[in-house]
């Protein structure tokens, strides 16, 4: 499987759609390896186009420098939150250059490229060309463009228009687009822009940070065109350097995690009829998974308004596990969600200092306490115990079809839902009252391994998540090789009669709020 995420464009700083999108893809990466699937995560960063040249220029800096300084903050982030990717992709990169360069003139020589001149408006926020489709029912060009500007210029195009046709056809024909719900939106725009041809240059005099033309030196490559390209270049499509992926093998099973903002027209129309005209065949496309935006009571985040979130600062101030949680927890993929910060507190608190930390203790301070830290399942099984095993297997299978959609929030909520099991199960058995009369021992053993198998088998679902939190529990359990458990592996039994566990340690501390200066 080949999994990509959009690559962020590097004039700013990453917010929290940023951190969201990454982590989404990285809890997808690693749930596949638990199923058992080999997976190329691939991301990076879009560095050329008019806004960084203008952007490194107010700075006085060149705009090799500038994005430099820009990508550094990606990875930090990255790095900082446990997004671990398999491959980088950074559009400066001599590779991309060469690839982009040889798509170019293969289409050139193809005849799906055509220079013409062009009188009209172009966005120069978007850094595209407008046309009369583009206004609003009024006939302006509305604030989503930014700043509009009249120009005149001679440009190469591609014959976008060639390709849409097919591309209907198809989108009528596959399920490429998920939630599904979005395919309706792109039909409907591909409707708009049929017999519309691709703008793919911008004249050297206008801009020169971009990607040249290699049979026009007078024009680079308009930004979008270039950085679409990324996720073939870096995969080692043409199979221009042998320190890349083989192609063949690694574009198996491709899903492009993407923002709803970059869906039309960029990937849903411009990048599937590139790879048509490239020659990749109908089931070679690639499914594009089309997340939501993190929004502050119901308005997107943006600069102008001052309130984006900055992810950086979470990490810091509610730590890396609360982060990720939360991303994960409180929006499902494709939909809307409010950025609440109490939320992100409260979920924490509640779902694992609370329900998760409280059953590690009763299994794990138990059984040191009342066993000695050895596990021991007894029988015969009480309606109870069975009913905690049936919960597990419930939960298991909740989680894998979850996943298996992309639906990571219903996924979590799984594993919840039998850890609160698990806690009413400890709360009716009360091995803590049980131990008192020494003729209990054999079942107070019993009940604490399920308590402890439970928390081995949530460790390992919890893993594609919160991996460190997960390498801590699994430290607890001491079962060597838990965590390398395949997801068709995690059965009930796991431990053995007689394992030993380690002391309890706190994983999931309460967070406690700050409260605001009187």
């Amino acid at each position: 499987m080949l999994l990509t995420t959009a690559i962020d464009y590097t004039n700013g700083s990453p917010h929290i759609g940023h951190a969201y999108e990454k982590v989404l893809a990285d809890v997808m990466a690693r749930y596949q390896r638990l199923r058992g699937n080999p997976v190329y995560f691939l991301t990076g960063v879009d560095q050329h186009g008019q806004k960084v040249e203008q952007t490194a220029a107010k700075e006085g800096v060149s705009p090799e420098a500038y994005v430099e300084k820009v990508t550094a903050r990606f990875t930090a982030l990255w790095e900082k939150i446990g997004v671990h990717y398999d491959g980088w992709a950074a559009t400066t990169d001599p590779r991309h250059k060469a690839c982009v360069q040889k798509i170019l003139t293969d289409l050139k020589d193809q005849g799906q490229l055509y220079k013409k001149a062009y009188n009209g408006f172009y966005s120069v926020r978007q850094e595209q060309f407008l046309t009369d489709r583009d206004r609003d029912a009024e006939g302006n060009f509305g604030p989503e463009w930014g700043e509009v500007v009249e120009i005149q210029e001679e440009n190469w195009y591609f014959k976008l228009s060639d390709h849409t046709a097919w591309l209907a056809d198809f989108l009528e024909k596959n399920d490429v687009i998920l939630p599904q719900f979005r395919k309706a939106e792109l039909m409907n725009a591909l409707s708009r822009n049929s017999g519309i041809d691709l703008c793919i240059s911008r004249p050297k005099e206008r801009l020169r940070w971009g990607i040249e033309f290699p049979f026009d030196p007078d024009y680079v490559t308009y930004v979008w065109f270039d950085a679409l390209i990324n996720y073939v270049s870096f995969v080692g499509y043409g199979g221009l350097d042998a320190s890349l992926p083989d192609f063949d093998a690694t574009w198996n099973d491709v899903v492009h995690v993407i923002g709803k903002d970059i869906m039309v027209p960029a990937h849903g129309i411009y990048w599937y009829c590139m790879l048509h005209a490239m020659g990749f065949r109908d089931e070679q496309m690639p499914t594009l998974l089309v997340h939501g935006w993190w929004n502050i009571r119901g308005e997107k985040m943006s600069k102008t308004l001052g309130n984006v979130v900055n992810p950086d600062q979470l990490a810091d101030t509610f730590g890396v596990d609360a982060l990720r949680y939360y991303l994960c927890r409180d929006i499902y993929t494709g939909k809307d969600s409010d950025f609440d910060v109490e939320r992100l507190v409260m979920l924490f608190n509640t779902e694992l200092a609370n329900n998760l930390g409280n059953l590690c203790n009763r299994a794990l301070n138990m059984s040191q306490r009342f066993t000695e830290g050895i596990l021991h399942c007894h029988l015969p099984l009480e309606e109870e115990d069975l009913g905690v095993q049936h919960s597990l297997v419930e939960s298991l299978n909740l989680y894998r079809e979850s996943m298996d959609q992309y639906d990571i929030a219903r996924a979590l909520e799984a594993i919840n839902r039998h850890v609160v099991n698990c806690n009413v199960y400890a709360e009716r058995m009360k091995p803590w009252e049980m131990n008192k009369n020494p003729e209990n021992k054999a079942r107070v053993a019993t009940v604490l391994y399920h308590l402890a198998e439970s928390v081995a088998l949530c460790a390992v679902m919890l893993s594609p998540v919160l991996p460190d939190a997960a390498v801590k529990l699994a430290a607890q359990i001491d079962l060597p090789g838990l965590l390398d458990k395949k997801l068709d592996e995690l059965v009930w039994g796991l431990l053995p009669n007689g394992h030993a566990i380690e002391k309890p340690q706190p994983v999931f501390p309460r967070i406690v709020p700050v409260a605001p200066d009187a």
